[in-house]
């Protein structure tokens, strides 16, 4: 689980930094943006089950894997432009699966109910874009986006059932994994969205 835990922090705070690159910002600002959106969303979680300090504050390794994420896209400042946006597509699609898989189980792990751990597993694989977005001053994405959410709550409810089924935590986790991850690259191919009113 920690390495899951550890991809997702790095393709989420190289995303975080793209997003921020994008937008203008220092490396100062550069780094701070890849470690909000790699680390909140997990940091929120271990808070709301009762996990002081969280885990990813617990040893260094968190923060560290977060700017050296972040690090990567200063120092290959341009070769991230000429990164196709397919390839985000499916990095950012991971690390959502990853974070909601993770977040997911850590909740059960911790004895919550299988419906909050579903949207704790969610609050895990988003909330850290949601931060980001408004450190960014813009609305998170995670409102006005396709499928997104959406995504991360179906990959973190089937984890949940598969473990309450007595699944083996690695193919609940996969199981997980693959229905987020799916979702959530076949909406952006076929480019589903919620109904808007």
């Amino acid at each position: 689980m920690t390495a899951a835990d550890l991809a997702a922090t790095c393709l989420f705070a190289i995303e975080g930094a793209i997003v921020a690159r994008y937008a203008d910002l220092d490396v100062f600002g550069i780094l701070v943006i890849g470690f909000v959106s790699a680390l909140v969303g997990g940091i929120i979680r271990d808070v709301l089950i009762g996990y002081t300090p969280p885990a990813s504050l617990r040893s260094a390794i968190y923060p560290l894997t977060a700017f050296v994420g972040a690090g990567a896209v200063i120092a290959l400042d341009q070769f991230v432009e000429r990164v196709p946006v397919a390839l985000l597509q499916f990095t950012d699609a991971a690390g959502l699966a990853l974070f909601a898989v993770v977040g997911a189980t850590k909740a059960v792990d911790f004895k919550i109910n299988g419906f909050v751990a579903t949207l704790l597993g969610a609050v895990s694989a988003v909330g850290g874009g949601v931060v980001r977005d408004l450190l960014l001053n813009v609305v998170p994405g995670i409102l006005r986006q396709d499928i997104y959410a959406v995504a991360a709550l179906a990959g973190a409810a089937v984890t949940v059932l598969a473990l309450r089924w007595r699944m083996p935590r690695a193919a609940a986790m996969s199981i997980g994994l693959a229905v987020c991850f799916l979702l959530r690259i076949v909406s952006v191919w076929q480019g589903w969205h919620l109904p808007r009113l």
